[in-house]
């Protein structure tokens, strides 16, 4: 009867610490805006509330075509060999989009307010 009890409350406690990791695994907001990054220099930011496609030249020579739509941002075309900046697919939080043959880097920002300021 013990045995059943403990192994009872283990498994509860499992269930519940795995449940809460996944809480923290989703992310809670999405970014209002995206840095786009060629080579380490900021090239532009955009905003993710309006649709809009463009292509960036990298200082190598390749390029990625970035697309912005319904609030995500996604590379959708890009010249490199292994398509891992396109397999990323549409985002609009998170650790961001990065395609390393063309140093593409592409970083969401948050807006935040600001509750004073020290000066």
């Amino acid at each position: 009867m013990k045995t059943k009890y403990w192994s009872l409350l283990l498994a509860g406690v499992l269930v519940v610490s795995l449940g809460l990791s996944f809480l923290l695994l989703i992310p809670r907001n999405t970014a209002d805006s995206a840095e786009i990054y060629s080579g380490g220099k900021l090239l532009r930011t955009v905003s993710l509330s309006t649709d809009q496609e463009f292509t960036v030249q990298t200082p190598q020579g390749g390029h990625n075509t970035v697309t912005v739509k319904n609030g995500k941002i996604a590379v959708t075309d890009a010249d490199c060999p292994d398509h891992y900046c396109m397999a990323r697919g549409f985002c609009a939080a998170g650790p961001g989009i990065v395609c390393l043959p063309n140093r593409l880097v592409i970083r969401f920002v948050e807006e935040t307010d600001v509750d004073a300021a020290v000066g």
